[in-house]
């Protein structure tokens, strides 16, 4: 953290030119990967996101991709590079172990290293990183999310930073080694090489980019947009009465057992910087809603930048005033082997809930009302009737957005920590032996107020002609997205099987279950809270 901001090295056009075109670059790596994906994970929902960081693993600037990676990415990219020692050009780095990659297993990211061309010196100058969510990487249930484990062996393969290429060339054994861990090898080769493909187009632009202006302005551009996002954020933070601010949220459970999980923040304001102490949250909890501590920035950060200037872009130095305080060895910096695959999809969510929530008493006109607070995961596999192969479907469902300040939030979208589409129902039937029969607006699920919370979804699957495994990683099943000023709060969340005999079955928000031919998976997803009194 710098307490003293430099001046501005590199004039202002010239820093804008060289802002876009890197985040251009970050934007094409991420087309790339979607246009040269297997997965309709990546390929249809984009659950990918690229990045190009300096050669200190410093973020420079990213795509507008999904905020739950990019935001763990700002610290675990330094992390890896620190963890596989030094590089060359065509090497790749690939790692999926949360304790380094600041993520779930199903999360790959892979790090490549860009090389100044041989006329500019040849040096090392920036590296371009992507990270994508396989639909399997092995583990206790397809998918590689199960609802109920209870330490990270069980929820799939782990791959420490290892290089997966040495000097362009593919280290075939590490390639062997992982596709003979996860159960759907091709698809995964596929989106491997996709997301290969993404890096050489990064590099391929950052070379060309180091052609044109030169090296030198190049680099000291890296730093110039770092400590021009400092000083935008820094006149933001300068904005809110300086104080201290508490509040609480809690998780429905840890999957394990049914006691709450809290959240517990207080948020020290002051011109200067931004201090946010998690002190008083939960221990590390048996079942898989833990977090390593990247995850628990990752959240924190998104919430602060929703809280100040939508146009700073995002990168290392927009946090640099951001203090996060974090008791190690609680759910929110857990320790190995902790299970960990919904603290990435579902404690993130509570993170950014709960600042926001404390947020709102500092700057009550810039801060929505709880969104659906939970991704709904839902991950479905077996054997494919069709062909006798394995198959593993996975998804994120979208839900109420909260109401705003500014009018009402939206009807079934994915919000807050994840950013992605949905798999189209026609995509879904034709590459996996489902059907979707209901896919609709949950109506009635928004709280009211001055400005509504949006609706939730309905989203009903049926098995056809085998018994397929089902694993779901919901939250807000049981405490709803808060309304804010006098708003209501918006409805909570349901899971249920219609079975054979049209018999409901209700189910836990995280559970792993079969299903049996032509039984329907519901997932109802959460309504947003209201904003004002109505």
């Amino acid at each position: 953290m710098n307490d003293i901001v430099r001046p501005n090295t590199i004039d202002p056009i010239t820093l804008e030119v060289l802002r876009n075109a890197l985040e251009s670059i970050a934007d094409e790596m991420g087309a790339v990967l979607k246009r040269t994906s297997f997965s309709p994970n990546i390929k249809e929902r984009m659950d990918a996101s690229c990045a190009v960081f300096d050669a200190k693993a410093q973020l420079v600037a990213q795509a507008e991709h999904v905020p739950v990676h990019l935001g763990s990415m700002l610290r675990s990219v330094e992390a890896t590079v620190a963890a596989v020692g030094a590089v060359e050009d065509g090497d790749v780095v690939i790692v999926n172990d949360p304790f380094t990659n600041g993520s779930h297993l199903p999360d790959i990211t892979l790090v490549a290293p860009v090389f100044a061309p041989k006329d500019q010196g040849g040096i090392h100058i920036a590296y371009v990183a992507t990270r994508a969510h396989h639909a399997d990487v092995g583990g206790m249930e397809p998918g590689s999310m199960p609802g109920n484990s209870h330490e990270i062996y069980q929820e799939g393969l782990v791959i420490p930073a290892v290089k997966l290429y040495r000097r362009g060339e593919v280290q075939d054994d590490v390639m062997r080694l992982i596709l003979a861990n996860v159960r759907t090898p091709d698809e995964r080769r596929g989106d491997l090489n996709a997301q290969l493909a993404s890096l050489r187009i990064g590099e391929r632009r950052i070379r060309e980019l180091a052609q044109r202006y030169g090296v030198d302005l190049v680099t000291a551009g890296f730093e110039a947009i770092l400590d021009y996002t400092e000083r935008r954020m820094r006149r933001r933070l300068a904005d809110f009465p300086p104080g201290t601010y508490r509040g609480e949220d809690f998780l429905d459970d840890d999957g394990n057992t049914d006691e709450p999980v809290r959240v517990n923040l207080a948020i020290t304001v002051s011109p200067e910087r931004l201090v946010l102490d998690f002190a008083g949250s939960s221990p590390q909890r048996p079942g898989n809603i833990n977090a390593v501590a990247p995850m628990t920035y990752s959240a924190s950060f998104f919430a602060i930048k929703v809280l100040t200037d939508p146009e700073i872009p995002v990168n290392a130095g927009t946090f640099r005033n951001v203090e996060l305080r974090i008791p190690e060895g609680s759910f929110l910096a857990a320790r190995p082997p902790a299970a960990v695959c919904a603290g990435n999809t579902e404690t993130t969510q509570r993170i950014a809930d709960t600042v926001l929530k404390v947020c709102a008493q500092f700057a009550p006109d810039r801060v929505p009302a709880a969104s659906q607070g939970t991704m709904n995961t839902i991950a479905v596999g077996g054997n494919d009737p069709r062909d006798g192969r394995p198959y593993s479907y996975i998804e994120t469902i979208g839900g109420g957005q909260g109401g705003r300040p500014m009018g009402p939030g939206d009807d079934g979208i994915q919000c807050n920590m994840t950013n992605t589409m949905n798999t189209p129902v026609e995509a879904l039937e034709i590459t996996y032996p489902l059907r979707v029969e209901r896919y609709e607006l949950r109506e009635g699920s928004a709280g009211m107020g001055k400005h509504r919370g949006g609706n939730g979804l309905v989203r009903a699957i049926r098995s056809l002609g085998h018994t397929a495994r089902v694993s779901l990683q919901c939250e807000r099943r049981r405490f709803a997205p808060y309304g804010l000023h006098g708003g209501a709060d918006g409805k909570p969340g349901r899971n249920y099987v219609v079975q054979k005999d049209a018999a409901v079955r209700d189910e836990p928000g995280k559970a792993s279950l079969s299903l049996a031919p032509d039984e329907i998976i519901v997932v109802e997803t959460p309504g947003g809270g209201g904003w004002g009194a109505a």
